[in-house]
């Protein structure tokens, strides 16, 4: 009986210790003026007044400004891109259903035809015309 009894204060003791670090870190980060406010929305690119800056940081700006014009082109062509694979797979798909009936029909024909004795299949799969 103590040794459950020591386990269960064990356990009930871990189980503060995480709760009151997880508060903690909670609460530094609640009350750190420093932080980044959260935002639900896709980060925009914002022109920048020319005259708070020096020159190298203005073309630090203009070459990260080009940088996200041209991701934002590669993102296009990679969207246009996964629709024309979208498209080709739906073509496949609807081959593969025509190459499927196709298939079942030959099946069918060949059923047929051995059912009335006008062919015969064997084990090996070679087709054999009755005379």
């Amino acid at each position: 009986m103590t040794k459950q009894l020591s386990a269960i204060l064990i356990a009930l003791l871990m189980t503060a210790c995480v709760g009151v670090f997880i508060f903690a870190v909670g609460g530094a980060a609640l009350l750190n003026k420093n932080g980044v406010p959260a935002s639900n929305t896709a980060p925009q690119v914002s022109e920048i007044s020319d005259t708070s800056l020096s020159s190298s940081q203005v073309d630090q700006v203009a070459e990260l400004q080009s940088l996200v014009g041209q991701y934002q082109d590669h993102e296009t062509q990679y969207q246009q891109r996964e629709q024309q694979l979208q498209e080709q797979l739906a073509q496949a798909n609807a081959q593969i259903q025509q190459d499927q009936q196709m298939l079942q029909q030959v099946q069918m024909l060949l059923g047929a035809l051995q059912q009335r004795g006008l062919i015969r299949i064997t084990s090996d799969g070679r087709v054999i015309v009755n005379q």
